[in-house]
């Protein structure tokens, strides 16, 4: 898992390119990119696989928050991204969210 976030403070967004790899969703068919920036909506971010198997996708998130996200592979498993820059207790038994921070320090 990888993420890379570039701060544009003259356009007021960091841009975040997320990557998930092929061994982590096992073949799978689509994967989303969900989170409270997106209100939790499956489809609006969906990834594309690139020609090595793994998904990505860039966004511009708002500068300022932290944001919670997690990936949704197929429809139904969910998966964290242990390498953001923080995890956030999810309200869902053990579960916990990834955090992209994208405030200026």
């Amino acid at each position: 898992m990888s993420i890379q976030k570039t701060i544009l403070p003259k356009k007021g967004v960091c841009k975040v390119n997320f990557v998930l790899p092929e061994a982590i969703i096992n073949h799978a068919k689509k994967v989303a990119i969900v989170g409270d920036f997106n209100d939790w909506h499956p489809g609006k971010h969906l990834m594309r696989k690139n020609k090595n198997g793994e998904f990505a996708r860039t966004l511009e998130l708002p500068l300022g928050k932290r944001y919670q996200f997690r990936y949704l592979i197929d429809s139904s498993k969910w998966e964290s991204d242990w390498d953001a820059d923080d995890l956030a207790k999810a309200p869902f038994a053990e579960t916990y969210n990834s955090v992209v921070d994208c405030q200026i320090h």
